[in-house]
């Protein structure tokens, strides 16, 4: 049975975010390791817009898509580290936080709320891409699947943020670009937000998520947490 949606927390203690489309754009970096692990095997550039809407599939889709190449292939495996190899040469030269973002961090400082972030990311890359990011003020919880035992869509991530916080999960919101980011907001019992300006497939809708709201840019989230009017979608 799908969770209810919970209501928009009374007391706000936290604000949890995706990392790869959600919070910073990191999709410029990824275009380019695709097309040069695509070049390696002889195939011309693909349509940068799809790598883009995948971003947020991580490592194992970007190579299913840059090759079309089944997960199960024996040489599946080689690919994704060379392609992990090939970001790791460009990570945090092209990624940036999203516009707005950095002023909302400082809003939610003003006003003592924490933030922090859940990410299916590696540790191994989330930790050089926030050092070279140097977002301020910084996050007070990075929780990757490094951490747990169960990535999300498992709300297991989001519980471990708010121990670092020090809040309750209906005291943190949680915004996220993909279902399986709502779908473990929804799991821990938070107030959720999709990232509609996030990596979104072309097949995929976020009002099918069943987020409390949706930002359609990452500048309405500053109304969406911190504005006096709160309102499910419909």
């Amino acid at each position: 049975m799908t969770p209810p949606r919970p209501a928009f927390p009374k007391t706000l203690r936290a604000v949890l975010f995706d990392l790869d489309g959600t919070l910073v754009d990191t999709a410029d970096e990824f275009v380019p390791v695709v097309q040069t692990l695509r070049a390696e095997h002889g195939r011309a550039p693909m349509d940068p817009a799809l790598i883009r809407a995948s971003v947020s599939n991580g490592a194992r889709a970007l190579v299913s898509l840059g090759l079309d190449m089944h997960e199960d292939a024996p040489e599946f495996e080689r690919n994704r580290l060379r392609l992990l190899e090939l970001y790791s040469e460009v990570l945090g030269t092209l990624a940036t936080p999203y516009p707005g973002i950095v002023e909302l961090l400082e809003r939610l400082q003003e006003q003592g709320i924490a933030w922090g972030i859940s990410t299916n990311k590696p540790r191994a890359y989330t930790a050089p891409l926030m050092d070279k990011l140097d977002i301020q003020p910084p996050p007070g919880s990075i929780v990757c699947p490094d951490d747990i035992a169960n990535r999300k869509p498992h709300p297991e991530s989001l519980y471990r943020n708010c121990r670092d916080l020090g809040c309750a999960p209906h005291e943190a919101i949680y915004v996220g670009d993909h279902l399986r980011d709502i779908d473990a907001g929804r799991g821990a019992g938070m107030f959720t937000i999709a990232a509609c300006y996030g990596y979104i497939e072309a097949d995929d809708d976020p009002q099918r998520w069943g987020a409390n709201v949706a930002a359609q840019h990452s500048t309405d989230l500053l109304e969406l947490i911190l504005g006096s009017q709160q309102q499910d979608i419909a």
